[in-house]
């Protein structure tokens, strides 16, 4: 399931008070069993209002404040009523309280304008969330969401020093100071260099990001890009971690006239060949292949994903780097042990994104091996988005009924959980799992793995209708 951002409190970049102004109370939202919270008696709905005399601004100031083994506590109830706690504990103990919000002060919203965002490629009308531009380093600390650097203040450089927030996740798109202030509107995008310098003096590291846009920061601007974030890429510590290329996407939703192009397969052939070449380079010179490519690079130029082992760690797998092979890895030992036959027949039908289709149909083949189980695997386009060939975690509920509606699925449809928002039952345009279920007339399981998936071709696991 994908995450989106809060709609709760929004606090601009460009706004002068935003850096006084005073968090609100983070909002308990569970209590872990067994700890020391529920010990103190929290309960969800509380609210804590500071930790040691400090009001915590975020997910990251709690963390730093429960550390002390003395804490006192000023904590609102559900009802309203004020509560002191004194408690001494070992500094390793947390409180076992998770919040409605990790930001409790509002989120950073980005001060750009490219015109490849996907958030401004969105049709109107949907929920405010949808549309909300997270440009936020606290996030990127916490869940490794990409940022751009231009709407840091003085105060929040200094206490990403002070906090050691690292790794940070930033979109680069262009080292060359003119393309990327071009690429995002912004003349302060063209500081990214000297930014990058200031990482490296303090020890600090980031992975990048680049979008490509073909015409615009491909070629040698490419290249260029790659080779100045490689040249903070070597020693002990180097302060660029890694690099992700990923192609741009487009909508039929975004502004005409934008100059955009979207990537074809020829155009992914010459960025797969130009990133292997320099790979070969890095792995010499860092001792790492330092600039992955996506899997959409390959899968849109129709050639092989790359072997599991020259991804390395997966240091990008969350931003597509390897995720696929990833995935058909995790596929090959969940299918190990695949019965000769099933007691009863069965038939369902697994649903993905047309772009990953042909690297997932071996997997399939092997699950249809099983004597009286029969897997239909369909992979859609995006009528919704205009894109013909898509990424699962993009397929909305519509899509779904345009691909679907009046095909035998068999006895349940398998629906990949990155498809839905992350806690909610709900697709990209804001259909929820019950409506589908309904439209296409058959029970639906959300399926979050390998494992799970091989589980449920077999029968085993609980369905929702």
């Amino acid at each position: 399931m994908w995450n989106e951002p809060s709609a709760g409190v929004v606090v601009s970049a460009l706004d002068p008070e935003s850096a006084t102004r005073q968090p609100i109370p983070a909002v308990v939202e569970s209590v872990e069993q067994g700890s020391i919270g529920e010990e103190l008696g929290f309960e969800p709905g509380d609210q804590l209002l500071s930790i040691n005399g400090v009001r915590p601004r975020d997910l990251i100031d709690y963390r730093y404040l429960i550390v002390e083994e003395e804490l006192h506590l000023e904590v609102r109830d559900a009802a309203g009523q004020l509560h002191v706690v004194d408690l001494e504990k070992d500094a390793d103990d947390g409180l076992g309280l998770a919040f409605t919000e990790a930001l409790f002060d509002g989120l950073r919203q980005c001060n750009n304008h490219c015109p490849f965002c996907f958030i401004d490629q969105q049709p109107s009308g949907k929920r405010n969330s949808l549309y909300l531009k997270d440009d936020d380093y606290r996030l990127s600390f916490l869940y490794g969401s990409y940022l751009t650097l231009t709407n840091l203040k003085e105060q929040d450089w200094q206490r990403i020093e002070a906090q050691r927030l690292s790794p940070l996740f930033i979109s680069v798109h262009a080292t060359e100071p003119s393309l990327r202030a071009q690429l995002m509107k912004n003349p302060r995008a063209g500081l990214f260099l000297e930014q990058l310098q200031w990482f490296a003096e303090r020890d600090l590291q980031i992975h990048a990001q680049v979008v490509v846009c073909p015409g615009l920061n491909d070629g040698s601007a490419l290249e260029q890009t790659l080779l100045d974030l490689a040249a903070d890429g070597k020693g002990d510590w180097p302060a660029v971690l890694s690099v992700a290329i990923v192609p741009v996407g487009l909508t039929r939703f975004r502004p005409e006239g934008d100059g955009l192009l979207p990537v074809d397969s020829a155009c992914a052939l010459r960025v797969i060949n130009q990133v292997e070449t320099l790979q070969v380079k890095f792995q010499k010179a860092l001792r790492t292949r330092f600039a992955w490519l996506s899997d959409e690079w390959y899968l849109i130029a129709g050639e092989p994903l790359p072997p599991r082992n020259s991804y390395e760690d997966l240091p990008q797998q969350e931003n597509g780097v390897g995720s696929i092979r990833a995935f058909l890895e995790a596929l090959d030992q969940a299918t190990l042990t695949l019965p000769k036959q099933l007691q009863q027949p069965r038939r369902c039908s697994w649903v993905v994104g047309r772009l990953v289709e042909q690297a997932l149909a071996s997997v399939c083949n092997r699950l249809n091996s099983v004597e009286g189980l029969i897997v239909e695997l369909h992979g859609l386009p995006s009528p919704y988005w205009g894109q013909d060939q898509v990424v699962t975690g993009l397929l909305t509920g519509q899509d779904l009924i345009d691909g679907l509606k009046g095909l035998d699925l068999g006895e349940q449809l398998l629906l990949p959980s990155v498809m839905l928002r992350q806690g909610q039952p709900v697709f990209l345009d804001d259909m929820t799992l019950e409506q589908l279920s309904q439209a296409l007339q058959i029970s639906i399981r959300v399926v979050h793995g390998a494992a799970d998936i091989v589980a449920a071709v077999m029968g085993d696991g609980q369905k929702i209708h």
